[in-house]
């Protein structure tokens, strides 16, 4: 659920802007058709008639916008299935998706520097279809070949629906965590709450589009790759604590302040029977405190938990475990010297914990 709600919000801060960039030429040519179906109905033959002057009505974009938009989320949608479904195939494991979401971050921090014209070397950072697709889809949204009595509502929803073949940089990387997912009703979920927090912006940038300055254009896309910079550094964060890395946030403030977050005596005392609350927010506590030198019992205990925090990683021991939404699951953890520091996550890095042995 956590995962769904960031693509939103990804969508929503970020999305609407970035993909009106890349794919305004297709919205254009959707509306191209309807801008010439009120030209062609404007009253000028009764204003020269009557010698009176008729106030022109005013383009009927609104519908065209929200058919594309439509389009564009079932296409995008069933993308996500798609590629949730591949994944699935490909049975990702956790080094894999770690390697993967640190490849996203790269990917999304070098569009957000590309975007921010830091050098020219980071143009590279963004993935263009094939040439003949990119004319094929130009001469539809512009070509001239469509009839007057043709329904206004085919060319939105058959352009909206090619925005798939032209996805922006920051689709690129949803796709990417999609595929990551490796559960196509989860991708697709992905892939339409991003597409969905996306349209609002999308929808009143192209609709007020004459009002929009350049000058405060230039400010917000300044601000969208700003948020894709700090998302980028977001997903390669989530990949390291995938690793078990100590070089995550998380890791590194948990190593920093130790002493502040051991206060509680009762927390710090080792154990060989350990306790970890698996909620939709997190593992509770975070640190955990072992018995060095012999096998450890550790209870993973759900009540109701359905974000991806039920999926259990630990890197160290090569445990991936699906957890039950509520119930408790033991764990055994062979003996650890003294000193060591297990570190555990969920599927995606998003949640992290840490087992200390001590004697």
């Amino acid at each position: 659920m956590n995962q769904i709600i960031v693509a939103f919000v990804t969508g929503l801060t970020t999305g609407g802007l970035s993909c009106l960039a890349v794919q305004g030429g297709l919205l254009a040519g959707s509306l191209a058709h309807q801008l010439e179906q009120d030209v062609l109905n404007q009253p000028s033959a009764r204003r020269k008639k009557y010698g009176r002057k008729v106030s022109q009505p005013r383009p009927q974009t609104a519908l065209p916008i929200a058919l594309f938009l439509g389009a564009k989320v079932v296409a995008y949608t069933l993308l996500g299935f798609l590629l949730g479904l591949l994944g699935s195939v490909l049975t990702l494991n956790a080094t894999l998706r770690a390697i993967l979401f640190i490849a996203i971050g790269i990917f999304m921090m070098g569009n957000a520097l590309r975007m921010l014209n830091v050098h020219p070397i980071f143009r590279y950072f963004v993935i263009e279809p094939p040439k003949f697709i990119t004319r094929y889809i130009r001469r539809t949204a512009w070509g001239k070949g469509g009839s007057q009595t043709r329904p206004d509502w085919i060319t939105p929803l058959f352009l909206g629906a090619l925005t798939v073949l032209i996805p922006c940089g920051v689709t690129q990387a949803m796709m990417a965590v999609a595929l990551a997912t490796g559960n196509p009703f989860q991708g697709a979920a992905i892939m339409a709450a991003f597409t969905l927090g996306a349209s609002p912006v999308f929808f009143i940038v192209a609709y007020l589009t004459t009002q929009l300055g350049s000058r405060l254009e230039g400010l917000f896309m300044r601000f969208v790759a700003l948020v894709v910079l700090i998302l980028g550094l977001v997903s390669i964060n989530n990949g390291l604590n995938l690793t078990g890395s100590p070089l995550s946030a998380r890791n590194l403030s948990q190593t920093f302040f130790a002493p502040q977050q051991s206060s509680q005596a009762s927390s710090t005392v080792p154990s060989s029977t350990l306790t970890l609350t698996v909620a939709n927010n997190g593992y509770w506590p975070h640190r955990l405190y072992a018995t060095a030198g012999e096998a450890v019992l550790m209870n993973a205990v759900t009540q109701g938990t359905y974000s991806c925090a039920r999926d259990l990683v630990i890197p160290a021991l090569g445990i991936e475990t699906l957890l039950p939404a509520t119930g408790t699951v033991p764990i055994n953890i062979p003996p650890q010297p003294a000193g060591t520091v297990m570190r555990f996550s969920c599927s995606m890095g998003m949640y992290t914990g840490e087992i200390v042995f001590g004697q």
